[in-house]
């Protein structure tokens, strides 16, 4: 590796780890969230150029801040009403190799509580996320969420201008607010994980900025269970990602090949939850984390742990109820108890009506007709399945179960 590819590997690297530190910092000092993603744009421009000239310094993230506090400077002397910001930045000066100020964690979870506020749309807050503390680009992110640049852009300006509009604070909300906003920022984590899972190799970078984002929501929140929930979540649904599809086909859990599945993912997924549930307060990412695990730790699919999979079902719907954890609490009983007692849960969700238009519903129906011998029923759930189903994948593989009947 030649001089100059170590340098721009470092900045890359200190783009990764610092940018959203940096932008945190002068957002809560500037209250300018465009001035301070400006600001932090030109550190990096500034660390390209005087690095290979100066080396790496020691403490990058420390560099950075102080070069886009400069920066920020520089433009609030340009403004007449940039005086007082100027008085808040002058706290920030100091040596780039001392350590950071001890506030700089928190900068950085205001960060993400005000990103992922209750007060903000749902796609606001995964383009403001990814944005602010991700540090993608506008057209990254429509690239990523399958929009438009234009629509993007316009939707960080209405978010932006939402926060200061409706004053949304820039803080970790109080004690009794925690437990809901907490969920709302988890809730936005996974939305970005799963939109990149579902997107095979081209939303490979969703998935690594979720699973990123959730290691530094786990470091600032150590006492928090429900973070390293979400974490082990993630790290043990990407340990089989290799394997979801084949030649552009949705291959089933039961399926895939399971020597292809990364094994150093899964024994941290498994480390993570341990210490999610060592704190005692079990919550649905855990639970669902715990079903992962059941999974992805069984040597074969004929091993695996149907009945304790149908009972952590069972918990995560006493604590997040939904037709869909019911349906496949339904799949898991069917395969613990036998396929008519699931098929009987299944068809009580689809009298009901609450899973209407979704794909899995049919599809699950139709698998179990067919494990049940019940092939003219399979064939007609597989039909509906298929004129529902959202992905190219999941259409081949219903095309191919249809062949097979």
């Amino acid at each position: 590796m030649t001089g100059s590819d170590r340098i721009r590997a470092a900045v890359d690297a200190a783009y990764r780890d610092e940018w959203g530190q940096v932008v945190a910092t002068l957002i809560g000092v500037t209250g300018d969230w465009d001035l301070a993603e400006d600001c932090a744009q030109d550190a990096f421009a500034a660390a390209l150029a005087k690095w290979p000239r100066d080396g790496v310094p020691r403490r990058p993230g420390a560099w950075l801040t102080t070069a886009a506090r400069n920066r920020a400077i520089d433009r609030l002397r340009r403004d007449a009403t940039g005086a007082a910001k100027l008085r808040q930045l002058a706290v920030l000066a100091r040596d780039p190799d001392e350590p950071p100020a001890e506030d700089i964690q928190d900068d950085r979870l205001r960060l993400i509580f005000t990103c992922c506020h209750p007060a903000l749309p749902l796609p606001a807050r995964v383009a403001l996320t990814l944005r602010t503390l991700a540090g993608m680009s506008t057209a990254e992110i429509a690239r990523a969420l399958l929009t438009g640049e234009p629509a993007m852009a316009q939707r960080l300006v209405r978010a932006k201008r939402k926060i200061h509009e409706a004053g949304i604070p820039y803080r970790v909300p109080p004690a009794e607010l925690l437990p809901q906003r907490l969920a709302a920022v988890l809730a936005v984590l996974y939305l970005i994980f799963n939109q990149g899972y579902e997107e095979e190799d081209e939303g490979r970078a969703l998935t690594v900025e979720a699973i990123r984002l959730s290691r530094v929501l786990v470091r600032l929140m150590p006492g928090e269970p429900e973070p390293r929930g979400l974490l082990a979540l993630m790290l043990l649904h990407e340990a089989r990602r290799a394997t979801r599809t084949r030649d552009g086909v949705l291959v089933t859990l039961e399926n895939q090949d399971r020597s292809r599945w990364d094994r150093a993912l899964i024994a941290e997924g498994v480390a993570t939850l341990d210490e999610a549930l060592a704190l005692r307060r079990a919550g649905p990412y855990q639970v669902q984390a715990a079903i992962a695990a059941c999974h992805a730790t069984a040597p074969a699919a004929a091993s695996t742990d149907w009945p304790q999979i149908a009972a952590l079902y069972a918990e995560l719907d006493r604590l997040a109820p939904s037709p869909v954890v019911e349906l496949n609490r339904a799949v898991a009983v069917a395969m613990a108890d036998g396929v008519p007692e699931g098929l009987a849960l299944v068809d009580e969700i689809a009298a009901s009506g609450r899973l209407d238009g979704y794909h899995l519903l049919p599809a699950t129906r139709a698998d179990l007709l067919r494990r049940d011998g019940r092939v003219a029923e399979a064939r007609a759930a597989y039909e509906e399945a298929l004129k529902l189903a959202p992905t190219e994948p999941e259409r081949r593989y219903l095309t191919g179960r249809l062949r097979e009947l």
